[in-house]
């Protein structure tokens, strides 16, 4: 009987935060500025300088355990992480290793028409290390420290995941959630996400967890989904060989779609983790806490069920949750107006489209959109010419609401059943060849005869009323 494997994977997300300075000192925190010019003496570990910490990074991490539920350590404790490399000025990396704060919570991901919780295991605050760059003077590396002290947060999950799939699908929920909360831009071109994959395969149906190998710094999904993928077939081949799957710490190769080994993977004791001497216990009132917890916005996955209990489909409810303007947008419009689907149908297709900002930056007032729905739901204007012609006067007139403007177009003459007959009775009868194809069995030419109506009403037609029209005088 032929074995089959099931893949059990953990992430590591490291999330780099928008605060104005670093973790530990008062150096900025901006990306893409000039190598080496964000540092000073505590972030290039000067001797007698001492780190102190960045309050805003402790309340990032707060804001981000209370949105998914996590327990928050009132006192935390920050630690000290050995190891040398030549982008770590100071030899040890400070973070939370004994006293983290944020302990458990869940994110939900959404996989097809399922969603699945995905169980958190700690959050802890720590700073990142400073960038090697190989690949620019051949021979040498070069070192930029300017995100040497970079506040981080790192989201460390359960062996809960599953596949590629169910990983892009986590890494999404987290960039939109540290989005929503304004925390992070979650960009993991420029490094401000990035993940490290801890994968292992088992008997289908086994509950014991395989020897994992960890990938490092994965920052991009299209390569995680490679990588694991890789590593998956790499770990099955071998376990079917009968050889043994090494805990190792891998390198993947975007060029060769290879893991590679860097070392073996490390355990707690190879880095030597002991107390941080320089910073005490710190301690979060539960007066502050509470504060932090009355800021958050309502959460994504709760827009989602909103939008669908209105009547929007998945995908529509799923794309205005996207961005949190948007959803605070959609839904004070819903909640004055009404017309949920009307409008979701106007914002994903006509007006998100067009924003170079933020909504609420858009030029025209939610009154006047409803307005100008209630316009085409009373046949005062067809759908496509308010799209197309009265929509563009209300961008260039925003003040103007859109009843005014609608006297521009000579729309009820055009939808006069009798006036609109006789055009139809002209066209008919300037096309009798086409009738007749029509009548023998070519109905797809009622697309011509369509067409011709809007033509000689310059769009102004009702659609409804013109192909009810045809239909009746082409029998």
């Amino acid at each position: 009987m032929k074995t089959t494997f099931e893949t059990v994977i953990g992430l590591e997300i490291h999330v780099q935060l928008n605060t104005k300075s670093k973790a530990f000192c008062r150096d900025t925190n901006i990306f893409g500025l000039a190598p080496n010019s964000q540092v000073g003496p505590v972030s290039l570990a000067h001797p007698g300088t001492l780190p102190y910490p960045n309050k805003e990074q402790v309340f990032s991490a707060i804001k981000l355990g209370l949105a998914i539920d996590c327990q928050i350590n009132s006192t935390s404790t920050f630690d000290r992480k050995n190891y040398f490399y030549a982008d770590l000025p100071k030899g040890y990396q400070i973070t939370q290793d004994q006293t983290p704060i944020c302990i458990g919570g869940q994110i939900p991901i959404r996989i097809g028409n399922h969603t699945k919780l995905i169980q958190i295991h700690h959050i802890h605050m720590e700073e990142d290390a400073g960038k090697s760059i190989h690949d620019k003077l051949q021979g040498h590396s070069l070192i930029d420290l300017n995100r040497a002290g970079t506040p981080l947060l790192e989201i460390v999950t359960e062996p809960d995941l599953r596949s590629g799939e169910e990983v892009d699908a986590l890494m999404s929920a987290v960039r939109q959630l540290v989005r929503y909360l304004d925390i992070s831009d979650g960009n993991m071109e420029q490094g401000s996400m990035r993940c490290d994959c801890n994968i292992s395969i088992r008997p289908t149906g086994s509950t014991t967890l395989g020897n994992r190998c960890e990938v490092k710094n994965l920052n991009s999904m299209r390569f995680a989904k490679k990588a694991i993928e890789y590593e998956v077939n790499r770990q099955i081949a071998l376990t079917l060989e009968g050889k043994t799957i090494h805990q190792q710490t891998l390198n993947f190769n975007p060029s060769t779609g290879q893991t590679t080994p860097i070392r073996t993977k490390e355990d707690a004791h190879d880095y030597r983790y002991f107390p941080e001497p320089d910073i005490p216990p710190m301690v979060v009132s539960k007066s502050k806490i509470n504060e932090l917890k009355a800021s958050l916005p309502q959460m994504p996955w709760v827009y989602e069920q909103a939008f669908l209990s209105y009547g929007l489909s998945q995908k529509d409810s799923i794309l205005l949750a996207q961005d949190l303007d948007i959803a605070e947008y959609f839904e004070a419009f819903v909640s004055s107006y009404g017309q949920a689907i009307a409008f979701a149908n106007l914002l994903i297709n006509q007006i998100r489209p067009t924003l170079t900002g933020k909504i609420l930056d858009y030029p025209i007032s939610q009154e006047h959109l409803a307005h100008f729905l209630e316009l085409i739901n009373h046949k005062t204007i067809n759908k496509s010419l308010a799209i197309k012609q009265l929509l563009p006067k209300m961008l260039e007139q925003p003040k103007l609401s859109p009843k005014e403007l609608v006297k521009e177009f000579s729309t009820t003459r055009e939808n006069n059943s009798e006036q609109l007959t006789e055009i139809i009775s002209s066209i008919i009868a300037a096309h009798p060849d086409k009738v007749k194809a029509y009548q023998n069995g070519k109905k797809g030419l009622i697309g011509f005869f369509m067409g011709e109506v809007m033509k000689q009403t310059r769009g102004q037609a009702d659609p409804a009323l013109a192909k009810e029209g045809l239909l009746n005088l082409l029998g």
